[in-house]
């Protein structure tokens, strides 16, 4: 199946082989993911400085941001909260960092990112829980940031961008902080894919059914597809859409997330949210490890354009 795979982006399933994912080798691939980011040098003179803080959550934990701050710009600037990825299970603020810096320069925006805590330690709902306590403090801390409240998006990449789409579905509900849009990169929306036939080549690279079924089994706290599993936990089981913000949701041809995916977007659209989807023939999930292949570089261009236009509207395309 490997002759699917645009020829661009088959070195980086030599970085990313598939994971096989248990409660035994959870904390080996942890760590191992954690001294690969930090074996990468950090870039000089980026045009972004960056530092960590602390914030109190409502239920008393305290949960650790990393707040990413373009130099040289003049006035309020848009935000992003950024949430990572990982199943619900890996990675952390670390595990985007240089990506974060490149968006906070090619975005020109404050860049928040939060390290919530990780299933199965926590299950649904503290991760989101967690990502709405850091949308409440950037919008509270919004002047002391430099931030124009009324312009944060929110932004993540497969399980990040499953609990950025859950963020949106609570800050909607609770009546939280208004969110301009949400960026959502090959998100992890649907447990029920977990019992959904789909084609083999559906999920044959990196993050296979396998390793989705222990991330959401570990999220959930019980077999995905299971009755009764909330919204904010899996955001394509929300019965209504209406009334989110506007949406870009970008995912490869050969991800495991495609039809998940491409049927939140119909249901968005449906819902009567301005909603923009980007389809990547010949790429698998993450297959944006590759910073200068073609498609990620396409990839690249129509994210930060989506986002551009909400936090920058008067700009010229």
């Amino acid at each position: 199946m490997r002759d699917l795979i645009d020829p661009s982006l088959l070195p980086g399933l030599d970085f990313m082989p598939a994971l096989e994912l248990t409660d035994e080798s959870l904390p080996a691939i942890r760590a191992g993911m954690e001294q690969m980011t930090e074996m990468v040098p950090e870039p000089e003179n980026s045009g972004v400085v960056w530092r960590e803080e602390r914030l109190v959550a409502p239920g008393g934990h305290e949960v650790g941001v990393r707040v990413y701050t373009p130099t040289g710009a003049a006035g309020l600037l848009p935000a992003i909260l950024h949430i990572h990825g990982g199943g619900y299970v890996l990675g952390s603020v670390r595990t985007n960092h240089l990506s974060n810096i490149e968006l906070a320069a090619s975005v020109t925006a404050v860049i928040v990112s939060v390290d919530y805590r990780l299933a199965p330690e926590t299950p649904a709902p503290g991760s989101v829980e967690d990502c709405y306590a850091a949308l409440c403090w950037l919008h509270e801390m919004a002047a002391q940031l430099g931030v124009d409240p009324a312009r944060i998006a929110v932004r993540g990449e497969s399980a990040g961008g499953g609990l950025a789409a859950a963020l949106t579905l609570l800050a909607r509900d609770q009546g939280g902080p208004a969110i301009a849009h949400q960026n959502l990169i090959y998100p992890m929306l649907d447990d029920r894919t977990c019992i959904t036939r789909l084609p083999e080549h559906l999920g044959a690279f990196v993050w296979t059914p396998q390793a989705n079924a222990f991330g959401w089994r570990s999220l959930l706290g019980k077999e995905p597809g299971s009755a009764d599993v909330s919204p904010y936990a899996a955001p394509a089981r929300a019965d209504d859409l209406a009334g989110l913000p506007p949406a870009f949701i970008a995912v490869g041809a050969l991800d495991l997330f495609l039809v998940e995916d491409m049927d939140y977007t119909r249901r968005l659209i449906e819902a009567g949210v301005a909603t923009e989807m980007h389809i990547y023939p010949g790429a698998y999930h993450g297959f944006d490890v590759l910073p200068d292949a073609a498609p990620v570089r396409q990839m690249k261009r129509d994210a930060v354009g989506a986002l551009r236009k909400v936090l920058h509207p008067g700009e010229k395309a």
